[in-house]
């Protein structure tokens, strides 16, 4: 019987800068009571959440770390704080070429191999990292805006491994890691 649960797929900042992420976002809950983007991890999606029977997540992780095992490591960038309308402010990505082809490659293999839907969202690929949505109320947009710009928070890393996150007790948790090629 299929045991259905929800995934996603997501590349992880390394954790010194993860979690000061986490501390902006627990400070952005404290002060202006702002906690949705507390259900996950500092991240950047590279697959929206699926849905995919648990029975067979042995076989997805063997699939994916196949895939990972053939795509190089890549350099990323967060640099910078942008927002889509007043619903969701993040920290910008400034990505290389080698990102989206990256997504693109996953966004193919993850159709033809597993058979997952192709998604607008995954279409229309636009990385960043949230720290406020969902319960963002429009009168303090601004200032939840302002303090995000202003806690400068930026990074440069090599992307090693792609994250494979589960919905548990209602949050995403890291559940398995796989390592691209050196």
């Amino acid at each position: 019987m299929k045991n259905m649960q929800k995934y996603f797929l997501a590349i992880l900042p390394p954790q010194e800068f993860l979690e000061k992420v986490e501390e902006l976002k627990l400070h952005l809950r404290e002060k202006f009571n702002v906690k949705y983007a507390l259900k996950s991890p500092a991240h950047v999606t590279v697959k929206m959440p699926f849905s995919y029977d648990e029975h067979k997540e042995e076989k997805l992780a063997s699939m994916l770390q196949d895939f990972c095992s053939n795509k190089s490591t890549f350099g990323m960038r967060v640099k910078g704080v942008d927002t889509f309308g007043k619903r969701v402010i993040f920290l910008d990505i400034k990505a290389e070429q080698d990102l989206y082809t990256f997504q693109s490659d996953l966004k193919k293999f993850l159709k033809t191999q597993v058979h997952l839907p192709d998604e607008l969202s995954d279409r229309n690929y636009h990385p960043h990292m949230t720290v406020a949505f969902k319960d963002l109320k429009r009168q303090i947009f601004e200032a939840v805006f302002q303090e995000v710009k202003e806690a400068k928070l930026e990074s440069e890393f090599q992307v090693s491994e792609l994250t494979l996150l589960k919905r548990l007790d209602g949050k995403w948790s890291p559940h398995m890691n796989f390592l691209l090629k050196n």
